[in-house]
């Protein structure tokens, strides 16, 4: 790799090209805000490449503007110096996995690098920070890589963590190695580091492996939601309705519990009122759920109706996937003999339209 020793060029003027570029392209987020919400991955790059091209008319940057596509790190660049990445998210938030911390693909004296995020959900939003300034963590997916955080308060990167530099760290033979050093630094007793080997579009996962004793309450009690959203079969009667959510935990979120059944089921039965009704020996597990419900809804709101559609294995949309959930539990449910008694979509609609 070829390292520039000269300061950064024209950097004034760029950092106004850049800002000029997001007032631009937040003024099309609110005009065009159909068309800009269909700008899913690798399809906003040249959308972007060409709002800058034209914001550098009659600047140093003019006609130096290059949308570099295909696998390469960054995607566009100008002056074969700077870089911009280009992220997206349909979710309302600002969080995404990021590059690996290898960058094996990055192009050749592009020296100061921009993230430029696109935040698709509504209000459509996009922001721009340098890239070393939104890297909060490392996580694992086929191999390291930075976990992006647009929101990120200066002194919480990861090179902050490990008290190096980003481009100290790029530079190195091994830029791996200081990160496992500070991960292992932080391992508490019976964890271990976590390295999955999976393919390109693996969720990520923690790069520490953990005990269900170790995490916090809320960590447990977020899980135990999430869990409940994802795997509808865990309200039936099927010998193995804990598999999927075992193998969740482990793959992604680096989480071993050995006793998953425990969570949901020890306990017993109790009475339980919603509204003015009381309903008699409810199983643990309708009590776990009832108490969430409206945390729960949260969840399925902010989870993508493509990623819902994987977990549960139907279609659904961002439409109908509160229904949908509903009418998942309720079916599962039904081959419950404890719960017989109980109208599970009913009481479900009730508690989430409260």
């Amino acid at each position: 790799m070829i390292v520039s020793v000269n300061p950064d060029p024209n950097r004034n003027e760029f950092d106004l090209l850049l800002s000029s570029t997001i007032s631009e392209l937040n003024i099309h987020a609110q005009k065009s805000s159909k068309k800009v919400a269909t700008l899913l991955g690798r399809q906003l790059e040249p959308y972007v490449k060409d709002i800058m091209a034209e914001k550098a008319l009659g600047t140093q940057f003019e006609d130096s503007i290059e949308l570099i596509g295909g696998q390469k790190f960054p995607d566009i660049i100008a002056k074969k110096y700077y870089g911009i990445e280009v992220k997206t998210t349909t979710q309302n938030h600002w969080k995404t996995t990021g590059n690996s911390v290898l960058e094996g693909t990055r192009v050749e004296n592009i020296e100061r690098i921009f993230m430029l995020f696109a935040k698709l959900a509504s209000p459509i939003e996009f922001r721009c920070r340098p890239y070393e300034d939104v890297l909060s963590e490392v996580v694992v997916t086929h191999s390291p890589r930075y976990l992006i955080d647009m929101n990120l308060e200066e002194g919480n990167t990861i090179f902050d963590k490990i008290n190096m530099p980003y481009d100290t760290l790029r530079k190195k033979e091994n830029p791996i190695r200081p990160i496992v050093e500070y991960y292992k630094s932080k391992l508490k007793p019976g964890e271990e580091l976590w390295w999955m080997d999976a393919d390109d579009n693996s969720k990520s996962s923690n790069i520490v492996i953990r005990i269900w004793n170790n995490l916090s309450i809320r960590e447990k009690h977020e899980l135990k939601n999430r869990a409940m959203v994802y795997f509808p079969e865990l309200f039936g009667n099927s010998n193995d309705k804990f598999g999927r959510l075992a193998i969740w935990l482990v793959t992604r979120e680096a989480v071993v519990c050995p006793n998953v059944r425990d969570l949901f089921t020890a306990g017993g039965k109790k009475d339980c009122i919603i509204g003015e009704k009381i309903y008699k020996k409810v199983p643990r597990i309708f009590l776990n759920l009832f108490k969430n419900v409206p945390a729960i809804i949260e969840i399925i709101l902010q989870t993508s109706a493509s990623e819902l559609s994987e977990y549960w294995e139907i279609k659904t949309t961002d439409k109908t996937k509160i229904f949908d959930w509903i009418d998942l539990v309720a079916e599962h449910s039904k081959k419950i003999h404890d719960a017989r008694h109980l109208n599970i979509k009913e009481i479900l609609k009730e508690i989430a339209i409260e």
